[in-house]
């Protein structure tokens, strides 16, 4: 039973991330098709994608297609595999909600683009980064359909060390753009998740 909720959740896992991908591709090809007004691209920015990259995809994969490192691998169990694909998949659609309402702003880096809008509709009426919280919940979904302690570990030090040093200089960026009304956009919103953080 145990092999067989452990393979579940892989497959879950698995589905997860390709639809992740196919969620992007179409607005990652758009993107480029903007000017770019303004870059903030750095080599801490760099790590920081890097970092979510490896902790949230090649991590995960390595240890779906290999078993490796099985000395940190868990019991699976029926409730940490239903609650990682309500998280996961709570992630998508979050994930899928953001792009779509960010449409031509929306950029894999930290960059204003040619006639960049403030968007404050959907779920940026309650929080100012969607896409993260996203990742969040991609990390958390994560850490319980792979039955692995490091994997669960790795996607959660990724989503880390790409939000923690990041979120300041995309927030410095949107008030040198929007002023005063991204100023009153933080006043009514929070960061990651809604009326708390």
């Amino acid at each position: 039973m145990s092999n067989v909720l452990t393979l579940s959740g892989e497959i879950i896992w698995v589905i997860g991330i390709v639809a992740w991908y196919v969620i992007r591709y179409p607005f990652e090809r758009r993107a480029k098709r903007i000017r770019i007004v303004s870059s903030r691209r750095s080599p801490s920015e760099r790590v920081g994608l890097v970092s979510a990259l490896f902790g949230l995809a090649i991590c995960p994969a390595f240890y779906v297609a290999t078993g490796f490192p099985g000395a940190a691998d868990r019991p699976a169990s029926v409730w940490a595999i239903v609650l990682g694909t309500i998280l996961f998949g709570a992630a998508l659609v979050l994930f899928r909600i953001s792009h779509k309402q960010l449409g031509r702003n929306w950029s894999v880096t930290l960059e204003i683009r040619e006639k960049h809008k403030l968007v404050s509709g959907g779920p940026y009426r309650l929080i100012r980064h969607p896409m993260y919280t996203s990742f969040l919940l991609m990390a958390l979904g994560q850490a319980f359909l792979l039955s692995n302690w490091l994997v669960a570990v790795a996607g959660l030090v990724g989503f880390a060390i790409l939000f923690f040093p990041r979120i300041g200089k995309e927030e410095q960026m949107m008030i040198e753009n929007f002023g005063p009304q991204y100023l009153a956009y933080m006043e009514r919103t929070k960061r990651l998740i809604p009326y708390v953080y």
